[in-house]
């Protein structure tokens, strides 16, 4: 097995590389070399996408929708990471605030700093 040896990422070549990196580990086994390479592709794109945008001031769901599209998510994908397809939903449509495990969750899973998903938003 090849393993791949990973730096800061510099340019979009790189950037489309690790991406694609991680979308193929992203399901890795806690405690594999594949983990601990799928947490070091989380981090080193995330610090390379704040050097090329600042995340807007969006409430914490739109910024959600906005992640969900970059990635190319359904409100399902969501779902099936945090467990309660009704209550993604809900919080979708502003009828139910995020919990703090589901900040946890969408975080990592979207690349979106938890301080943005902390924000204050209004519930219909």
């Amino acid at each position: 097995m090849t393993r791949n040896q990973w730096f800061l990422i510099e340019n979009k070549k790189d950037y489309q590389k690790a991406t694609e990196r991680y979308e193929q580990i992203r399901e890795a086994v806690k405690g594999t070399s594949e983990h601990k390479e799928k947490l070091l592709l989380a981090f080193l794109i995330g610090q390379y996408e704040k050097t090329l945008w600042d995340l807007p001031e969006l409430d914490p769901i739109e910024l959600i929708k906005i992640r969900m599209e970059d990635f190319g998510y359904k409100p399902i994908d969501l779902a099936n990471e945090y467990g309660d397809k009704g209550t993604v939903s809900k919080v979708l449509n502003y009828k139910k605030p995020l919990s703090l495990s589901m900040i946890r969750i969408f975080s990592k899973m979207l690349n979106i700093p938890s301080d943005s998903l902390t924000k204050e938003y209004r519930i219909i």
